[in-house]
This record gives C-alpha cells, sequence and structure tokens, in this order.
C-alpha cells in the first residue's frame, strides 16, 4: 500500500485544485425617468447614478474582486453602470460584453446566461435589472433579500469549478453592498469627525 501511494505522490496525474467561482450581481444606477421620448432601453443614468456607480465601483474594488469578464445587460443605464465601475478597475469598456438575455429578463433566463460562462472565469461581473436580479441573489444563495435597490452589488461563491453547476442554494453570500450603506457610513464618520 506504502508504494502505491508513493507511486501516485510521484507520478505526472493532474492534481485537482479546488476552484470557487464568483458572481458578483450589480443592479444597474439611477437611471432618468424623466424623458417620455426615449424607449426603455435607451433610458441614461441621472445625476446621481452617474455618481453612485463609480462609488460602487470603488465598493468592489476594496473587497480585492477583480472581475475576469463583465457581461451587461445592453440597456444603456445598464451598460453605463458597467463602464463606470469596470473604469475603477482599469478595465476597458470594450471589454465589457452585452448580452441581451440580460435585458429585463426573469430569474430564470439570468441563470441560463450565467450557466452559459465559459469556466476558464472564475469571477464574473453581471449588470441586470430587477425583479429578474433579486430573485436570482435569492435562488443561489440562502439569503433572503427583499430588493436590490438601484446601484447595489451582490458577490454570492459557489464551491464549483463549473458554471453550469450553479443551482438553487449552492451559493454563498459573500457581500452586500448599495450606496445608502456608504453614505450612512460616511455621514456617522463625519459626525464623529465634528464632534
Amino acid at each position: 500500500m506504502a508504494l502505491y501511494v508513493k507511486q501516485l505522490l510521484n507520478s505526472d496525474l493532474p492534481v485537482k485544485q479546488n476552484i470557487m467561482k464568483t458572481i458578483v450581481l450589480i443592479r444597474h444606477s439611477k437611471s432618468d425617468k424623466k424623458s417620455k421620448k426615449l424607449r426603455d432601453i435607451e433610458r441614461p443614468l441621472n445625476k446621481r447614478g452617474l455618481k453612485e456607480a463609480p462609488m460602487m465601483g470603488q465598493v468592489l474594488k476594496s473587497f480585492q474582486l477583480t472581475p475576469d469578464l463583465i457581461i451587461s445587460s445592453p440597456a444603456v443605464r445598464a451598460l453605463k453602470t458597467a463602464e463606470l465601475v469596470a473604469k475603477e478597475f482599469n478595465i476597458t469598456t470594450d471589454s465589457i460584453i452585452t448580452d441581451p438575455n440580460l435585458y429585463l429578463e426573469s430569474k430564470s433566463t439570468l441563470l441560463s446566461v450565467i450557466k452559459n460562462i465559459d469556466d476558464k472565469y472564475n469571477t464574473v461581473f453581471i449588470v441586470s435589472h430587477n425583479p429578474g436580479l433579486t430573485d436570482l441573489v435569492n435562488y443561489l444563495s440562502i439569503e433572503t433579500i427583499k430588493n436590490v435597490p438601484t446601484s447595489g452589488a451582490l458577490a454570492i461563491e459557489v464551491d464549483t469549478e463549473t458554471w453550469s453547476e450553479l443551482d438553487m442554494g449552492n451559493g454563498k453570500l459573500l457581500f452586500y453592498e448599495y450606496p445608502k450603506k456608504h453614505r450612512e457610513q460616511a455621514a456617522k464618520a463625519e459626525g464623529l469627525v465634528a464632534s
């Protein structure tokens, strides 16, 4: 038996490494709803959205999760959010992939997009819309999120080597971040400084 184990240890067989997959789900930032002439897919970010998207990019960067891939809904508000987040990671906008299946789709359609991601990518950012995004978070993790707000971002880690194995409840929620949380923390910090 000892000889067999020694032979196995010295063999050229590939050693299986446990690689986790991490999906960061981001809801697009606040959009401009005032223009009646624009179709829904054409709505741009408003001033608040333009401010919050890069802030959330900085928050995501603080977790030291660098995306191997960013996939966005083709909606103007989602794509601009993806671009502003990518900029915080020094990722060029032409590296962002748009997928029409991320535009106002159901949880099952969003899940299908993720399950078809090439396994060479381990950390993927998805920029999409509610209610599908919130439904997907609640499906993948055991946590229950009532509503992912605009610019909200959640990371879910799955103990798998392949995206196709994502399924109900097999994800672990790593963090849930949103702009209001960071505005409140900044206000508290300013209050402490002002005293």
